[in-house]
């Protein structure tokens, strides 16, 4: 049974917990709005806000699998876990993260198309193509961190069974075996390689077309209203892969020589960050949304 370390931060729980519980009411409330709204009005109803709506629901899975672990660690103590709940922990954060990334992907050519082949982008992208995309990035992500659980199984674990972590981490929790874990290590570098990779490849591309077709608008109002659409997007993808190469990173390269408080502050803030702060960027970036939310409130104000 894995046992979480919370000693290296233990004399500062309260203060780590208040933050971190502040952050994740900020996401629920932050991502089901976004998603209702998304719903609720009419005027929204198009491929760039339903992926957004995706991402809004892989944000909530994602911090709500961890955060109420972490708060329960805090709060009252609670470290151990059963050993097939970490493994079911570990795969709902690794797929979630994978089919995040792939969303953001999904997110980066709807920017391209809509800006690209505007004439185009409603016969391009109809809804059951949103929709089979959206399948196709979620069974993507799950199948490939599938098996992160089964070769994690079949380890010997005679040492140890602390985690210095307050979720059950790939890499945190096969550092606990005393067999080789080449496999686990090869497989999670193919893996990572495949998913931010190929991910990372697809937005890079997206963005050098979308700015070599802004570029050659004539108009400078029309450029910086096609590159104003992306702005949000942009924010997003820096949210997200910025904490989780730092992550990977410090796993990989640097276990000795980073603080193991540190480490366990920017594993947590890796899943939480992009939760709390993507609502955020998009109702402050996107005039659609943030219109929508004045007159939703204006709405219910005149029925009241």
């Amino acid at each position: 049974m894995p046992v979480f370390n919370s000693l290296y931060l233990e004399r500062v729980h309260v203060w780590i917990s208040l933050p971190l519980c502040t952050m994740h009411i900020i996401s629920l409330v932050g991502n089901l709005g976004l998603v209702y709204l998304i719903y609720y009005e009419e005027s929204l109803h198009h491929p760039m806000y339903f992926f957004l709506a995706m991402l809004s629901l892989i944000d909530l899975l994602t911090c709500t699998t961890t955060l109420p672990n972490a708060l329960c660690i805090f709060w009252f103590s609670l470290k151990e876990i059963n050993f097939s709940a970490c493994l079911a922990q570990m795969l709902f954060v690794h797929g979630f993260t994978g089919v995040e990334s792939g969303v953001l992907m999904l997110m980066a050519l709807d920017r391209c198309i809509a800006i690209c082949y505007p004439l185009r982008y409603a016969t391009i992208l109809t809804n059951p193509i949103i929709a089979k995309t959206g399948l196709a990035t979620f069974l993507g992500g799950v199948l490939l961190m599938i098996h992160f659980p089964f070769l994690v199984k079949r380890l010997p674990f005679c040492q140890s069974s602390i985690i210095s972590h307050t979720y059950c981490d790939h890499m945190s929790v096969v550092k606990l075996s005393c067999a080789s874990i080449k496999i686990n290590v090869i497989y999670g570098l193919m893996v990572a390689l495949l998913i931010g990779v190929f991910d990372i490849c697809c937005i890079s591309v997206s963005y050098t077309m979308i700015l070599q077709a802004v570029i050659s608008l004539s108009s400078s109002d029309a450029r910086q209203t096609a590159f104003s659409t992306c702005t949000a997007h942009i924010s997003a993808i820096i949210i997200t892969y910025v904490p989780a190469f730092f992550t990977f990173f410090i796993h990989r390269f640097g276990g000795h020589t980073i603080s193991p408080a540190l480490h366990i502050i920017v594993a947590n803030l890796y899943l939480l960050l992009p939760p709390t702060l993507n609502p955020i960027v998009y109702g402050v970036k996107t005039k659609q949304i943030r219109d929508s939310v004045i007159k939703f409130f204006q709405g219910d104000k005149g029925a009241g």
